[in-house]
């Protein structure tokens, strides 16, 4: 199995044929700012297409002070009004029930994926932050599930027309990044399968029958993200930092490299150079250059910026 670590000046080597390598190499995406085509092309992978000619994904990018206390304690009802205010930013609307309705209805069975890891899981606040706009929405309770493993026996995920995924940004040993992508590797009966080349394919699961054109929105939680971490069991709390930000997008890669760039941006802040991850997080690039998943290329993607700006890192 290859681990090889990709810095930034791999990603820029490659500049002509790898879209992330924009995300490494400059810290530039707010709308407005980034060099945008003429002809916006499709995201692929079922990813619903924006009514904006000029970037072909959204991101939104939601930060509040007090959205992370002492020792690590979320705010629910700041997080709540952080979810709501970028789910409106993402659809355009200006009020959040109505951007809600856009992503769930009444005849829907919903599956929100979580992630249980016990170190950094999803948080309870966020998870229910969802799941209450969820049944605001009007779906049934009876029709609305919590899950991260055990998801492929879940009946109600088992019987979802919607999905919608939420995950803690974090280094990861075998993806390079624990990300909104490889969130989805639950829905396979053995996730080692998906482990070759730094997890190279995980974008592939997305194209399953069990989740294809499912899912209507991705949430990478940004509280407390994992910047740092050696070895498959390395956690350490001192490689955790408050940047109490959340990314909300249509476009799962998107967010993701929105993500890995925030990350790659504290790791150079933290170490004082371009410090290798262990493991590449080429699985991002991928989804986009080989599996059409979605867009890696920055400046392809519209970051709207909400909130607090102390730090943003972009």
């Amino acid at each position: 199995m290859n681990r090889r670590s990709l810095t930034r000046r791999d990603f820029l080597k490659a500049a002509a044929v790898t879209p992330l390598a924009g995300a490494i190499g400059g810290f530039c995406t707010s709308a407005g700012t980034a060099a945008v085509p003429s002809t916006a092309p499709a995201s692929g992978g079922g990813v619903a297409a924006l009514k904006s000619i000029a970037f072909p994904s959204r991101v939104v990018l939601v930060r509040d002070a007090s959205a992370v206390g002492e020792a690590r304690k979320l705010n629910g009802p700041v997080i709540q009004k952080m979810l709501d205010d970028a789910v409106a930013a993402l659809f355009g609307e200006k009020d959040a029930a109505a951007a809600w309705k856009k992503i769930v209805g009444p005849a829907d069975v919903v599956g929100i994926k979580t992630n249980s890891w016990n170190y950094l899981p999803t948080g309870k606040e966020v998870e229910e932050a969802i799941r209450k706009r969820v049944l605001d929405a009007g779906v049934p309770a009876d029709k609305v599930a919590i899950a991260d493993r055990g998801v492929l026996t879940n009946p109600v995920f088992q019987a979802a027309t919607v999905l919608i995924n939420a995950r803690p940004a974090r280094v990861h040993y075998w993806a390079g990044m624990g990300s909104c992508i490889k969130n989805y590797i639950q829905f396979v009966p053995k996730p080692s399968d998906y482990h070759d080349d730094a997890c190279a394919d995980l974008a592939t699961i997305w194209s399953l029958p069990v989740v294809k054109d499912r899912t209507r929105l991705n949430v990478l939680v940004m509280l407390t993200p994992l910047f740092h971490n050696i070895g498959p069991r390395g956690f350490s709390e001192s490689y955790l930092w408050p940047y109490k930000g959340l990314l909300v997008g249509k476009d799962p890669v998107a967010v993701d490299a929105t993500g890995y760039r925030i990350i790659q941006a504290q790791r150079m802040k933290h170490f004082g150079e371009d410090k290798p991850l262990e493991t590449s997080a080429h699985h991002i690039m991928l989804a986009d250059t080989r599996h059409k998943l979605g867009t890696s290329d920055p400046n392809l993607i519209e970051v709207i910026k909400l909130g607090w700006k102390d730090d943003i890192l972009i």
